[in-house]
C-alpha cells in the first residue's frame, strides 16, 4: 500500500462507518469493511509517522488512565423542568405564547442515557465533558474518541459546544449483561446505567467494547447566526452527528399533545430507551430574552412518558434479614420484560402494606418501574382470582435462625444477635467506608471468617491471629499482616463513627454525628427525653436506640473497651457564611458530597439530612430532587456547587482548639 492508498484506504473506511453508525445503512460488509482496516492498521504500524489523526484506528482504546480530571464547559449545561400530563403542558406553553404570541416548538425524543458536551476548536474535538454539576463535569475525552458516532473532526473552525446523550442500544444492552453473567460479574439495572458507567471507564478499550452510540440534542457556547433550533440541528447533522429522524415543529400545546402520543406509540420500535419527548422554544431569540431559573432554562421542558406498568403473578414471597434485623417481604413474580430489563423481583415494603393492598399469593398483578425505582406492585386484579390465592402471613420466626421475631407493627425484627444474616451484615456494615473504613474486609472475605468460625460476632475481628488468616484460602502472609494491619488502625475511631458502625436502625451518619456532639463515646447513657431534645430527632429514632441499647449494652462497652473512640474536639471557626448555620446538601456534585458535609463542618456549620423550616442553606447539584423543590416552598436559599465555592474562598482558614489551621477550599478544590 503507498501513501496515496493509505489516504484513499482510511477515507473509504471513513465512510463506512458513518453509514454503519451513524446513518444505519451500511454499504459493505463485515467482512469487507475488516480486511480494508486491518489493511490500513498494517500501513500504520510500518509508518507511524504518517497516521493521519481521524483514522478509524486511532478510535481504539489504549492505555488505561489513573482517574478523570475536573473540566468545567463553556455554558452551563441545565436541568429540564418536567411535565407529567396534557394540564401542566398546556400552563407551560401559555407562560410563554402569552409575553410572545404565536411561537414554535422543536419537539424531539427524550434519550434516556448520560448526557455529554463536546468541544471542537479548528474543526477538531479538543474535550468531551460530562455534565456534573452543571457547571464542571468530568473529562473523558479519551474515551469519547472510541463512541464511533462521535465526528474526530467537523466541518466547522469555530469553537462550538455540541450537546448530546451517551445512550446504548437495547440489544447491545442485553449483550453486555449476558457476558457479565458468564464471567461473575454484576449485571447493570439498565441501559442509562451501563452507558454512564461505561462512559467512565478509566480503561479506555473497554469503553470502546460498548458500542456506545451519541444522539445530539442541541448546541452550548457558539457563535452561530442559525436564527433557529431546528435549523441548527439540521446543521448539526450535516456534520456528520447521527439524526434522531423523529423531530417536529408544533405551534400549539394540542400539536405537542398529538406528537407526544405519536412517539409514546413508536418507542418500542426505537433502538435506545426513551423517557420522555423534549419540547423547546424555536427561535433563539427568545430563548435568549426567555432566560433561565436557577436550576431550569424557561424556553425548554421534558415531557415524560408514564411510569412502565405491566401484569403478572405473584409466585411466593420470600424474607431477607437485614443487618439491624429487620424482615423485608420481597414478591417473586413471574419474569416479565419492562424497558428492556427483565422483572423477577419486586418490593412489598412491609406486612403493613401486604395487608392494606390484600396483595395474596397466586394473584394477577400490576408492576411498575420507573427509571431506577425499584419496581412495585401497584395494583391487585381482585377481579381475577379463582379461589386458590393465597394469604401472606405474618412471620414468626426469623427465616434464617428461627429464633422468635418481635413485631412492631410496620417493621418486624430479629432480635438474636448471633443470627448468621444479622451478624454477617453487621460486619460488612462495621468495616464499611461509612463506618470503620477498614481497607480490605469486604463482603467475601467477611463470609469466609463467618464460615470458618473465627469470626462470630464484630469483636472477634481484633481478636484474628495471623495463623487463622494464613488457614484461609487464598490468604498468602502479605495479604494477611495488612487485613490486621487495617483491622488495628480502626482503634481509636472518630466518636461518631463508631456509633454509626454499630447499625442502630434509623441512626447513620448526620445522626451519629449529634449523638457524639451531645453525648459523646457514652451516648448509651442518655435518656429518652435527652435525646429526643436533639434537632433533628424523632421519636422512631429514640425508641430505635433506646431499644438498641437494652439489647446490646454489653457488646456496645466490649467494642467500646476495643476500640477506644476519641471524644470530639470541638473546634472554634472564624466567622464565615456557614458558621451557626443548618445546610443540607443534595443533588450529584463534581466531588464527594461527604467532602462537602467535612467541609461545612470544619466551617462550623451543622449539615442536616432534611430541608426544614430551621435550613438555612440548601446546596444542590444535578437531579436535586425533592430537598431542592422543598427548599424553594419554603423560601430557603440555595446556593449551585460553583456559588458554594465562591462562600468557602471567604472562610480562608479555621482554627481548631489545638491552634491548628485548617484550610477547607484547599481541601475541597485544590
Amino acid at each position: 500500500m503507498t501513501s496515496s492508498d493509505y489516504k484513499t484506504a482510511v477515507e473509504q473506511l471513513k465512510k463506512y462507518s458513518y453509514h454503519y453508525y451513524v446513518l444505519d445503512d451500511p454499504i459493505t460488509t463485515d467482512e469487507e469493511y475488516d480486511i480494508l482496516y486491518h489493511a490500513v492498521v498494517a500501513y500504520e504500524q510500518a509508518n507511524p509517522s504518517d497516521i493521519i489523526f481521524d483514522s478509524p484506528t486511532q478510535r481504539v482504546g489504549d492505555v488505561p488512565q489513573d482517574k478523570f480530571d475536573k473540566a468545567q464547559h463553556l455554558s452551563r449545561m441545565w436541568s429540564l423542568e418536567d411535565l407529567f400530563n396534557h394540564e401542566e403542558l398546556e400552563t407551560w406553553v401559555n407562560r410563554i405564547t402569552k409575553g410572545y404570541g404565536e411561537v414554535q416548538f422543536y419537539c424531539e425524543p427524550k434519550f434516556d442515557g448520560a448526557s455529554l458536551n463536546l468541544i471542537y476548536d479548528n474543526g477538531v474535538l479538543a474535550q468531551a465533558i460530562t455534565r456534573g454539576d452543571g457547571a464542571i463535569g468530568e473529562d473523558v475525552t479519551q474515551n469519547a474518541k472510541t463512541i464511533q458516532s462521535i465526528p474526530l473532526t467537523i466541518d466547522y473552525q469555530e469553537r462550538i459546544e455540541i450537546r448530546g446523550e451517551v445512550v446504548i442500544f437495547k440489544e447491545d444492552f442485553e449483550k453486555i449483561n449476558e457476558e457479565r453473567l458468564r464471567t461473575g460479574e454484576s449485571l447493570f439495572a439498565n441501559p442509562r446505567n451501563a452507558a454512564a458507567g461505561s462512559l467512565r471507564q478509566l480503561d479506555t478499550r473497554i469503553t470502546a467494547s460498548r458500542r456506545l452510540v451519541f444522539m445530539p440534542y442541541g448546541v452550548g457556547a457558539n457563535s452561530l447566526e442559525i436564527k433557529n433550533l431546528s435549523e441548527r440541528m439540521e446543521w448539526v447533522y450535516a456534520l456528520g452527528f447521527r439524526n434522531p429522524h423523529m423531530t417536529h415543529l408544533c405551534q400549539t400545546s394540542e400539536q405537542i399533545e398529538t406528537f407526544y402520543h405519536e412517539m409514546r406509540i413508536k418507542r418500542d420500535n426505537f433502538a435506545m430507551l426513551l423517557d420522555g419527548m423534549v419540547i423547546k422554544v424555536d427561535s433563539v431569540a427568545v430563548q435568549d430574552e426567555l432566560g433561565y431559573t436557577v436550576k431550569n432554562p424557561r424556553w425548554a421542558a421534558a415531557y415524560k412518558f408514564p411510569a412502565i406498568e405491566k401484569l403478572t403473578c405473584l409466585r411466593e414471597v420470600i424474607l431477607q434479614v437485614g443487618r439491624s434485623g429487620v424482615v423485608t417481604p420481597v414478591a417473586i413474580v413471574e419474569p416479565v420484560s419492562i424497558e428492556g430489563v427483565v422483572v423477577e423481583r419486586s418490593t412489598l415494603h412491609n406486612f403493613d402494606e401486604i395487608e392494606r393492598k390484600d396483595i395474596r399469593i397466586g394473584d394477577k398483578v400490576i408492576i411498575l418501574r420507573s427509571g431506577d425505582v425499584i419496581p412495585k406492585i401497584v395494583k391487585v386484579i381482585a377481579a381475577e382470582r379463582d379461589g386458590r390465592e393465597q394469604v401472606i402471613n405474618r412471620p414468626k420466626q426469623c427465616p434464617v435462625c428461627g429464633s422468635e421475631l418481635l413485631d412492631e407493627g410496620a417493621l418486624i425484627k430479629c432480635q438474636n444477635l448471633s443470627c448468621e444474616a444479622r451478624v454477617v451484615n453487621s460486619i460488612i456494615y462495621f468495616a464499611s467506608k461509612a463506618c470503620l473504613n477498614i481497607d480490605g474486609l469486604g463482603d467475601k472475605i467477611v463470609e469466609a471468617l463467618h464460615q470458618s468460625g473465627m469470626v462470630k460476632e464484630v469483636s472477634d475481628l481484633f481478636s484474628l491471629t495471623m495463623e487463622q488468616l494464613l488457614s484461609l484460602e487464598g490468604f498468602k502472609e502479605k495479604k494477611s499482616r495488612n487485613l490486621i494491619d487495617a483491622i488495628a488502625a480502626a482503634k481509636g475511631c472518630d466518636c461518631w463513627r463508631f456509633i454509626n458502625a454499630l447499625g442502630i436502625e434509623h441512626i447513620g451518619e448526620v445522626a451519629s454525628k449529634a449523638l457524639c456532639g451531645a453525648f459523646g463515646t457514652a451516648f448509651d447513657t442518655a435518656s429518652g427525653e435527652e435525646i429526643l431534645a436533639l434537632d433533628g430527632f424523632g421519636g422512631e429514632m429514640v425508641e430505635s436506640i433506646l431499644e438498641f441499647v437494652r439489647v446490646n449494652r454489653n457488646k456496645i462497652e466490649t467494642l467500646r473497651r476495643i476500640l477506644t473512640p476519641v471524644e470530639p474536639v470541638k473546634k472554634i471557626a472564624v466567622e464565615n457564611p456557614f458558621k451557626d448555620k443548618t445546610v443540607v446538601v443534595t443533588g450529584s456534585m463534581s466531588v464527594s458530597r461527604d467532602v462537602i458535609k467535612n467541609i461545612l463542618e470544619e466551617l462550623g456549620a451543622k449539615v442536616a439530612s432534611a430541608v426544614s423550616k430551621k435550613t438555612d442553606y440548601v446546596v444542590y447539584g444535578e437531579d436535586a430532587g425533592s430537598k431542592y423543590d422543598k427548599a424553594v416552598e419554603l423560601g430557603i436559599t440555595l446556593l449551585t456547587e460553583s456559588e458554594f465555592r465562591t462562600l468557602t474562598s471567604l472562610a480562608d482558614s479555621t482554627p481548631t482548639a489545638q491552634g491548628s489551621s485548617v484550610h477547607p477550599k484547599n481541601s475541597l478544590f485544590d
